[in-house]
């Protein structure tokens, strides 16, 4: 009952944000000429990130072949839908005119554009994802394996794009080069191990099988792996950031340091999963099961750091025509429509998922 009423909450307040919305346009959020990026940006990056790791988890099993993961495959792939669906809700919300959008994405494509190939390869990954489900509900491995090797293979290739649109903003020199698209894929991976403790948690109740119980501990010693090469990514991101003093690139370094949202990101993505995972090599998965929550509230603050720290300097043209005095930050808070659209998504993907362990069977079948 709980959980249900939580979900209701959310997809009410997701109706009466999109009405706040469409009454008044993006005058209902705090985005700005200096901050056009805002909370709506970083909740998309969040699913869709979800759902390319979920992607990269149900594949281990259906695709790849090791038989201790096929008991998360189907689920992996039908969270990896239900993820993208919320994405997409969510950052329709933003771009204004979806309709239109998705009109001239087709009749006029703009081929030297990031953001219009993220768009069509995000929408090609969710068709095979689909396609993918509907061979594994029906026990067809052949088709589920090529229908899931070419929807992962468009899925990284569309969230490396993703880490491409901050990696080619020139201005904005805290995020302009090669980490972002690596970084990625990373992090993707990182938040499907994640997500995958958290539903089967849920599943058997924290009460895990011998079954699970291998499984998560194998999951757990590739999530120990991935975050510490996530550690050594960002250690270096941030040394290579501050040395030399780059103007509008070291100092928006050194600010985000000090900032607790970045703290509270390398504490609950980095520190504590890794040093549980470490203690007795991923054989407590009750223990990971509440990391894996609280990590997810890191990966959200990861997404929202990454769009807001982009922003965080103003452009020296903007500081000029502007501003009498131009500011040393950009200060940024969500509007109450933009926190009501977002917690909606979350609640939108969560009463897709829920109503798709009832309809479907997400288990493994021994017989297959």
């Amino acid at each position: 009952m709980l959980v249900a009423f939580i979900i209701a909450s959310f997809l009410a307040m997701f109706v009466i944000g999109v009405a706040s919305y469409l009454m008044h346009g993006h005058h209902a959020y705090n985005v700005t000429r200096e901050h056009p990026w805002g909370l709506l940006i970083a909740v998309y990056i969040f699913f869709v990130v979800s759902s390319t790791g979920l992607c990269i988890v149900g594949s281990l099993g259906d695709v790849f072949g090791f038989k201790d993961y096929m008991m998360v495959s189907k689920r992996a792939i039908f969270g990896s839908i239900v993820t993208i669906i919320a994405g997409f809700a969510v950052i329709a919300f933003e771009i204004g005119h979806p309709v239109t959008m998705m009109i001239y994405n087709v009749v006029s494509p703009g081929l030297t554009s990031a953001i219009w190939w993220m768009g069509t390869l995000y929408g090609l990954y969710l068709t095979f994802m689909v396609i993918e489900f509907y061979f594994l509900l029906h026990h067809d491995m052949k088709r589920a394996k090529i229908f899931g090797l070419v929807g992962l293979m468009v899925g990284l290739a569309a969230h490396s794009n993703l880490g491409g649109v901050f990696g080619f903003l020139n201005a904005r020199t805290i995020s302009n080069g090669v980490f972002y698209p690596t970084y990625f894929i990373l992090t993707a991976f990182i938040t499907g191990i994640f997500i995958a403790f958290i539903m089967l948690g849920f599943r058997y109740r924290l009460n895990f099988p011998e079954k699970a119980k291998t499984a998560l501990a194998g999951l757990a010693k590739i999530q120990a792996l991935l975050v510490s090469i996530l550690i050594f990514f960002v250690t270096w991101k941030f040394l290579t950031d501050i040395y030399g003093g780059m103007p509008n690139r070291a100092e928006v370094a050194i600010h985000i340091l000090g900032s607790w949202t970045f703290w509270a990101e390398v504490i609950l993505v980095m520190v504590i999963p890794l040093l549980l995972i470490l203690k007795d090599m991923g054989r407590s998965p009750v223990a990971l099961f509440w990391a894996s929550l609280s990590g997810m509230v890191g990966v959200f603050f990861m997404r929202y750091n990454l769009v807001h720290d982009t922003q965080l300097k103003p452009l020296q043209m903007l500081k000029k025509t502007e501003y009498q005095l131009p500011p040393e930050w950009v200060h940024y808070f969500p509007s109450s429509a933009e926190i009501m659209i977002s917690l909606g998504g979350l609640g939108l993907c969560l009463f897709l998922y829920y109503a798709g362990t009832k309809l479907f069977n997400l288990d493994e079948e021994e017989a297959h």
